[in-house]
């Protein structure tokens, strides 16, 4: 049985002219985030933009966050990306999802309502405690190589 999470619909468009978010097929990791926008809007190139979802999702598991991904179509075909490359959304968070979508390439992208903009992944969390230590109880193979330094083949 699939986790459920709390959703709020902030914007009449969603369940009516855009769906909520919902897995594509039955082994996909992320659901399609839409946008919820009025009418089409102009990604000027090599500018950004923030585009709402229309929903807020309340998690209340400090277990799980929700992780925004780029479409790999978008990005590889248009060059639109995430302004930040990942979202995370954490579990105490309830406000509307917002995209902050960024267009690297040098033409225009026109966003028309209801897009898939993004990838919306549930994801589990693990928190921790930062302990000082003088020297690592084990070292590795890599050790303190930097980056880079195990080459490229």
């Amino acid at each position: 049985m699939k986790p459920r999470i709390e959703t709020k619909i902030l914007n009449p468009l969603i369940g009516n002219k855009i769906p909520l978010p919902d897995y594509a097929t039955e082994g996909a990791a992320g659901m399609d985030i839409r946008a919820c926008i009025d009418e089409a809007v102009v990604l000027k190139a090599r500018h950004g933009l923030i585009i709402p979802a229309g929903f807020a999702l309340s998690i209340h598991d400090k277990n799980l966050c929700a992780i925004l991904a780029p479409r790999s179509g978008l990005g590889i075909k248009h060059g639109i990306i995430l302004s930040n490359n990942i979202g995370v959304i954490d579990s105490c968070y309830q406000g509307e999802i917002q995209v902050g979508l960024f267009n690297r390439s040098a033409e225009d992208f026109l966003i028309n309502q209801g897009d898939r903009i993004c990838q919306l992944l549930f994801m589990p969390v693990v928190q921790v405690a930062l302990t000082v230590v003088a020297d690592f109880s084990q070292t590795t193979v890599r050790g303190t190589g930097g980056l880079g330094h195990t080459g490229l083949a």
